[in-house]
């Protein structure tokens, strides 16, 4: 038992505070100098989770207080990472949950908790945001108390310390009435109510290997908790991958977290968290252990997906124009390399070669992924997500959500009519300070798939919505996809404003004047429920007549922005969004290649823009 270390994980739903909670505990460490400058979210170096303000990936740090180590892995608080914390947690003895003071236990509250009690960690509660003026923490602390009992918590972890505090001001305290102190209680409560780490460093060695990581000097890094043994630099060890098949492998170096920084040393004992270099493929889940007298753990396993894509090669007419790596080749190994880091994502074949389907946890799960390959130089298509069935006893089950909304009260009547569209079973309808009301249903994934861009729309922008997957429950068969057609390019040229000005009575452009597009391409969503087909690229014919009219000014509507998130909201199944490093286009599929759902049975059928269009438009 190694008593000068603690590891503890933080926990929330998205946006509770717990990067920020990280950032107030590491400057408050004396890891710092006092003059010395840290921007905020410390923790949160990727380009994306900086653009988002959302944590992606999990992060290890350390900090000394007094002769104690204490490993913290920060872990991402949105439903569809939940992968990130299901494997992380491994790593941990002990939990701190973060719990916004106003908004109290939220789904993603109740995933992470129930993960961390199946990992049988030690929690400490921290209601944060206290400097808040609408701050509740009697009731909310009754929230995460029968959150507690529901998730059946036993006597050990029902009797959770609660600490209270502003992780922008920098203060914890076991008063709630405090407003003001420092971040000494929150350790305090951590070196006393965390377990120190188990585990015998005479004991055969093993390492769980929770993390991937990638220099371009020291090659790939796994980084795991040694959960017994003693682990040194150059010692021969032997690797047992996920099917517990052994292989011979030899340490490079070793490093451990404090700060920001990774030290190097020579040897770890069990308890502590370690990146190993050297040993070639590691994959996660594998363990590294003793040659002599090998001892694989357990793998890591998660949820299974809720979510599938089919993403293809780009084969519209400006494919290749705007990316590097173009071909089905370059697609399958980005994706392939991507599910060895990440264990909630798959990768699937299809007939055809280029094509693959790729199933994740949710909608941003995936476009996070499509974000990062177009940064990176990719050209792609992908398909509308779709929701993946099962069945069970002779039915048909889809995967449901449970939702929370926090609406205008003036706006929960079209909200409910939207939810109703979309099948969902209203929990209940709870009125909040400020005039917000907050709504909870459960709905199913599918119905979810465009619902926050119309929730915008009918709130004037100040709805909220918050989502997880909760349960597979009966298939609702067909839900009403969006209202309008879409307007569909008849020829490839530059759009022009004389024809944007004839096209904006029938329905939304996409685009302004001046931008190149294609036959094929959607530029618009029609006010009707039919497609239409336009000429977008009509000019205005020139004469030799000239009035005093003539050439009075063009009044163009703003075009609506499609990004890439709205495009995979938007789409049909008989659609596809293009994504290059430049642009991000709609397009009708020129084949049946997206797969949807038939109404009824759950039966999976093959649709075509020719199929769909065959009737009179």
């Amino acid at each position: 038992m190694n008593t000068g270390i603690r590891n503890v994980a933080i926990i929330a739903h998205v946006d509770h505070g717990k990067t920020t909670l990280v950032d107030a505990m590491l400057r408050q460490s004396g890891l710092f100098r006092a003059n010395q400058q840290l921007e905020e979210r410390i923790l949160d170096r990727d380009e994306l989770e900086r653009e988002r303000g959302i944590t992606i990936l999990a992060k290890n740090t350390a900090i000394l207080y007094g002769p104690v180590k204490i490993n913290i892995i920060d872990t991402p608080g949105h439903a569809d990472f939940g992968g990130e914390v299901e494997r992380v947690l491994r790593m941990a003895d002990g939990a701190l949950l973060v719990v916004d003071a106003f908004e109290g236990p939220m789904p993603q509250t109740r995933f992470v908790l129930r993960k961390a009690f199946e990992t049988h960690l030690k929690p400490i509660v921290v209601i944060n945001k206290m400097d808040v003026p609408n701050a509740r923490p009697k009731e909310v602390l009754d929230e995460v108390l029968d959150l507690f009992i529901e998730l059946g918590a036993d006597e050990q972890q029902i009797d959770f310390p609660v600490l209270y505090a502003s992780a922008r001001q920098g203060w914890a305290s076991a008063d709630p009435a405090a407003r003001s102190g420092t971040m000494r209680p929150l350790f305090e409560a951590i070196l006393e109510e965390v377990p120190t780490p188990s585990g015998d460093p005479s004991a055969p060695l093993q390492v769980l290997v929770t993390t991937l990581d990638y220099n371009e000097y020291l090659g790939r890094i796994g980084i795991g908790r040694v959960v017994n043994g003693t682990l040194r630099a150059g010692q021969p060890v032997m690797v047992s991958d996920r099917q517990g098949r052994l292989r011979p492998a030899k340490v490079g170096t070793l490093l451990t977290f404090l700060g920001l920084k990774r030290e190097e040393v020579t040897e770890v004992q069990a308890g502590d968290i370690v990146a190993v270099t050297g040993i070639e493929a590691l994959e996660i889940g594998e363990t590294i252990t003793d040659p002599e007298r090998p001892s694989p753990l357990p793998p890591i396993r998660v949820e299974a997906p809720t979510i599938s894509m089919y993403f293809l090669v780009n084969d519209s007419p400006f494919s290749g124009q705007e990316g590097r790596f173009v071909t089905g080749r370059q697609l399958k190994e980005r994706l392939l390399r991507e599910a060895e880091t990440d264990v909630a994502l798959e990768v699937v074949p299809t007939a055809s070669p280029d094509t693959l389907e790729v199933k994740g946890r949710g909608e941003l799960h995936l476009a996070i992924l499509i974000e990062k390959m177009r940064r990176e130089g990719y050209e792609l298509q992908v398909s509308r997500p779709r929701p993946i069935l099962r069945e069970q006893d002779g039915q048909v089950q889809e995967p449901y959500e449970e939702a929370v909304l926090y609406v205008p009260g003036d706006a929960v009547g079209p909200v409910m009519e939207l939810l109703g569209s979309r099948r969902a079973e209203v929990l209940e309808v709870e009125p909040q300070s400020g005039g917000q009301v907050r709504i909870r249903a459960y709905v199913p994934s599918r119905g979810l798939i465009g619902f926050r861009s119309q929730l915008l729309t009918e709130t004037r922008g100040e709805g909220i919505l918050y989502h997880v997957f909760d349960h597979y429950g009966p298939f609702v068969g067909e839900l009403r996809a969006r209202s309008g057609g879409a307007m569909v390019a008849t020829e490839t040229g530059m759009t022009t404003a004389y024809a944007i000005e004839n096209l904006q009575e029938r329905g939304v452009l996409f685009w302004p004047p001046g931008v190149k597009v294609y036959a094929g391409q959607v530029v618009g969503e029609h006010s009707r429920p039919q497609d239409i087909t336009v000429n977008i690229c009509k000019a205005k014919r020139l004469t030799n007549m000239r009035a005093s009219s003539a050439d009075v000014a063009v009044k163009l509507d703003a075009p609506r922005t499609m990004d890439l998130e709205r495009s995979l909201e938007w789409i049909n199944d008989d659609e596809l969004v293009e994504v290059t490093p430049s642009s991000v286009r709609i397009r009708k599929a020129p084949r049946p290649t997206v797969q949807g759902v038939a109404p009824g049975n759950g039966r999976q059928l093959q649709t075509s823009y020719a199929e769909r269009s065959a009737g009179p438009s």
